[in-house]
């Protein structure tokens, strides 16, 4: 871990230019690790649900870049508000992903990813709280709960069924 993440780690807030960039490493790093598991795998419907997680990414880090470019209060999010969740991370902690990954495994993949991006918005946002930028990562953090919600949902689905 770098110091970097050491300091958002503890509800630091530190200048909006660092945070933003440190956000955009982070969406970065989750659309990466979501291609490479797209990559890998071979199951077609484990691959479309990676896939568009992977582009939630992307949507993130295009708009955290404008807040880069254009001020923060130009790009906010629409949803403010966390959605609740049902803590699968906790459940699966699938860490990594290999070539014979399955729906499943894939949608636990996904689920830890968004997770971690869960945690640092929410250290971002305590961090900041009170300052013009905090709104900026409260609706980032919404979105990943937003984004971990749609994996959980369809995990449940289609994995949590009753016989």
């Amino acid at each position: 871990m770098s110091d970097v993440d050491k300091r958002f780690k503890k509800d630091v807030c530190t200048t909006l230019e660092v945070a933003l960039e440190k956000s955009i490493v982070m969406e970065e790093r989750a659309f990466r690790n979501f291609l490479h598991a797209i990559r890998l795998i071979k199951d077609r419907q484990a691959i479309a649900i990676l896939r568009e997680a992977a582009k939630e990414e992307l949507e993130h880090k295009h708009k955290l870049e404008m807040a880069l470019l254009e001020g923060h209060d130009k790009n906010a999010f629409d949803l403010k508000k966390e959605l609740p969740l049902m803590n699968l991370a906790y459940v699966f902690k699938q860490k990594s992903i290999t070539a014979d990954a399955n729906a499943r495994e894939s949608l636990a993949y996904g689920i830890n990813l968004e997770k971690e991006e869960i945690d640092f918005y929410r250290a971002l946002t305590h961090g900041c709280e009170g300052a013009p930028m905090a709104e900026l990562f409260k609706g980032l953090l919404a979105d990943e709960t937003r984004h971990l919600q749609i994996l959980e949902d369809f995990y449940e689905k289609y994995f949590l069924t009753e016989n």
